[in-house]
This record gives structure tokens, C-alpha cells and sequence, in this order.
């Protein structure tokens, strides 16, 4: 069945992306002296360490295994060789995080919104992926701070308002509420 096999192909991209996610995050760690931003790359690296165990029961339950695309294997190279040179500025390194981090979230809604199509079996076997695709969402939003404070630094060289984490951290309790609310 085609279907299964793009499927099963997609699902293959997911964890390769989220495995370069947690590289990435590894990477900006290492480049960035701001303990609270350093803080929080570690909590989003945790979550996405266990949100690819949730992929890989994604895949299993799916019932067919698969190897990533091509195209996709070439994406995460150059991501892998941009995050790890020097021509990207840190703020540029983190756009980057940020964008690899949203092309993750809607890859897995899509998956999600595909096998709903497809069959109940099927949705079902995607079910892990509901806590990753919020996890991921709320992991934009921490993200989205991250680049203000970052490029503000980068860009103005001054710090942000402080405030700005404040209206971030109120963005992911939204975020988790809406979760819970879903998983009741």
C-alpha cells in the first residue's frame, strides 16, 4: 500500500529530525553563556530525548519500518555542518533550531492528520505522537524567547525587557493547559 509506505517514510524523517534536534540543542549549549537560556536548551534536549522514544512507538505500533529520504538526510547534513561552523552568527544558529523545531511540529501534526485519514488503526498507532507534537509547539514558544533575548543581545547590544520570559512562560502554561485538556 502506498499510502502505508509514505507514511512509514515520514515517520522515518520525524526521527531523524528529532534526533538532529537533540544534537543541535547539544551544539547551541555549548555556544551560548546565558545560564537561563542554557537552562531551558536542557529541558527542551530531555523532552526531546524522551519524545523520541515516543516516535520510535509510533513507528513500531505502525507496523512498517522505513528509511528516511533522501532529500531529508541532505537537509539535516548541511543543518548539522551550519550549527557546527562558524559562518552563522549564534543568533543565526538558534533561527535555525527554531525552524528545524517548527518543520518537527508540522510534520508530526501532518502524520497525525494522515493516518486519521487512513485508518483508525493507523491513528491509533500515532497516538505517541500527540505529546511530542505539543511538547514541540510549546518547545517554539521558549524558542521564540530565546531568539528575542539572542538577537536583541546580538543585534542591539543590549538586554531585552526581562518581562519577555514572562509572557514566554505564560505562552507554554496555555500551551500545556490545551494538553491537558486533549488527554482528559
Amino acid at each position: 500500500m502506498a499510502d502505508m509506505t509514505n507514511l512509514a517514510t515520514k515517520l522515518a524523517d520525524l526521527k531523524l529530525l528529532q534526533t538532529v534536534l537533540i544534537e543541535c540543542a547539544q551544539k547551541l549549549i555549548t555556544v551560548t553563556d546565558d545560564d537561563t537560556i542554557r537552562e531551558r536548551l536542557e529541558k527542551i534536549m530531555t523532552s526531546d530525548r524522551e519524545n523520541l522514544s515516543s516516535i520510535d512507538k509510533a513507528i513500531a505500533k505502525s507496523g512498517q519500518i522505513a528509511e528516511p529520504r533522501d532529500i531529508t538526510q541532505k537537509h539535516v547534513e548541511k543543518i548539522s555542518q551550519m550549527m557546527g561552523g562558524s559562518e552563522l552568527t549564534v543568533y543565526d544558529k538558534f533561527f535555525q533550531f527554531e525552524l528545524l523545531k517548527h518543520q518537527q511540529t508540522m510534520t508530526g501534526l501532518v502524520i497525525h492528520k494522515v493516518a486519521q485519514s487512513l485508518d483508525d488503526q493507523l491513528q491509533n498507532a500515532v497516538e505517541p505522537l500527540n505529546k511530542v507534537n505539543f511538547e514541540n509547539r510549546a518547545h517554539q514558544e521558549v524558542l521564540k524567547g530565546v531568539l528575542y533575548f539572542v538577537g536583541t543581545r546580538e543585534i542591539a547590544g543590549k538586554e531585552p525587557d526581562m518581562g519577555l520570559w514572562a509572557s514566554v512562560e505564560q505562552g507554554i502554561a496555555a500551551l500545556k493547559g490545551a494538553v491537558s485538556s486533549v488527554s482528559s
